[in-house]
């Protein structure tokens, strides 16, 4: 009998303990989905203001230095209100390094604006498959951390090995390694902050972004490599 009632009490405090644990992080996630729609739009915003001003390509190396930087600073002051006013200094240069790439495919190609569109409309359809995969799924995805950490390092360094020795085939590799990687990313962070993995909107929202901003210029790429040779 005593066993019974010990047995009853564990099993209705984890129960406990897991609805608590999903109640917080329903919160986590829709405080980050608000913040990830409003860098998004921002970030969209500048790309906008960059391309109809024609601003001109910072290059790889400036974006990738103000990237970090920003990044280093937004990590700094992610339990501050001033970590909300960095994560939009990120996401707006961010925005602002993709509107000279978008402009240079529109003028490349004759259908660039349909190959903006194509990109655009299929970020959306990786972001929502693999988020709604991560809220219906009851498989763990956590495994997938290291991996995607690893491959990411690893297509990262191969990435500045294309710039530096101007490689086009290891580009393009680059470029699809990043697609299943960011939809991958996606699918474990979304799923990292339903299970409590992930406290911080701010830092989920950085991961979510950079993960759309990739997986939108990796897929840009390869649709104007697939249009003729960019």
């Amino acid at each position: 009998m005593q066993k019974n009632v010990i047995h009853q009490y564990s099993t209705t405090a984890a129960q406990s303990g897991d609805f608590l644990a999903t109640a917080a992080g329903n919160k986590v996630l829709r405080s980050t989905y608000i913040l990830l729609s409003m860098t998004l739009l921002f970030s969209g915003i500048m790309a906008w203001v960059a391309s109809s001003n024609n601003w001109p390509y910072l290059g790889p190396w400036v974006t990738l230095g103000g990237y970090f930087a920003l990044l280093f600073i937004t990590s700094a002051l992610r339990n501050s209100a001033w970590g909300l006013l960095s994560i939009f200094a990120l996401t707006g240069f961010m925005g602002a390094t993709m509107g000279p790439i978008i402009n240079a495919y529109v003028n490349a190609f004759s259908n660039g604006g349909q190959l903006v569109m194509m990109a655009l409309g299929g970020t959306g359809i990786v972001f929502f498959g693999m988020s709604g995969l991560a809220l219906v799924s009851k498989r763990d995805f956590s495994w997938l951390g290291k991996f995607i950490f690893v491959g990411i390092l690893v297509a990262f360094v191969a990435g500045l090995g294309a710039i530096f020795f101007q490689m086009p085939a290891l580009s393009l590799a680059v470029s699809s390694a990043f697609i299943l990687l960011m939809a991958g990313l996606i699918l474990y962070q979304t799923q990292a902050i339903i299970r409590g993995g992930e406290t911080n909107y701010i830092m989920a929202t950085i991961t979510l972004f950079v993960a759309i901003y990739n997986l939108f210029s990796s897929l840009l790429h390869l649709l104007g490599f697939m249009a003729g040779d960019d």
